[in-house]
């Protein structure tokens, strides 16, 4: 049976590091920005919302259910978003990857696709998961777009899936991974990294 165990998962751009309380006020410097939280179910307004945030992922994490990571710049250490595995079934050997967000100066460059790289080899070949999950709003486009052009295989839509700390009703995208699939996504992942960026 799989154990989540805090680790650190380091590459070359990104740094994931085991979330803890004494993050709060860097979570919040990188996370103040309204943008940020249009389609999640969480909303972060201020520095208490990410307190409780982050006291809630520890709660979970403690109920073995959550590993929550903080997401830093490889270089300087600096904090620029948060991701997690969720949602964890230790008997299924399923695991989610989601509740991810990264500051708006850090998207559309290398991090989030080796922060996603680092967690599904993580996934499929230290906790040796089966299937991994990440689910999104059916409104955020992007984020679709973004989980297919990693390999993620859009399963479905469920309708009136999740309400959030706002009162909107979400029809949330599922997507997984298998391990049979891991190999070609691995291959995919790695050619996608080594692309020279602009």
């Amino acid at each position: 049976m799989m154990e989540l165990e805090p680790v650190v998962l380091q590459g070359a751009h990104v740094r994931l590091v085991p979330m803890t309380m004494e993050h709060v006020p860097a979570l919040w410097e990188a996370g103040n920005d309204p943008d940020l939280w249009q389609f999640t179910l969480t909303q972060n307004h201020s520095e208490d919302d990410m307190r409780r945030y982050v006291e809630a992922a520890l709660r979970l994490q403690q109920q073995g259910t959550a590993l929550p990571f903080v997401t830093t710049e490889a270089a300087t250490g600096r904090v620029i978003g948060s991701t997690r595995f969720g949602n964890v079934d230790t008997w299924s050997r399923r695991v989610e990857i989601g509740w991810t967000w990264i500051a708006a100066p850090w998207q559309r460059s290398p991090i989030n696709t080796e922060a996603k790289f680092l967690m599904l080899r993580h996934a499929f070949e230290t906790l040796g998961c089966i299937r991994v999950e990440l689910k999104t709003s059916a409104l955020n486009q992007k984020s679709r777009r973004a989980i297919a052009r990693i390999g993620g295989r859009e399963e479905g839509i469920l309708r009136k899936h999740a309400v959030s700390e706002d009162g909107r009703i979400r029809d949330t995208v599922y997507f997984g991974i298998v391990d049979d699939e891991w190999p070609d996504v691995c291959a995919r992942l790695l050619a996608m990294m080594a692309e020279p960026r602009s």
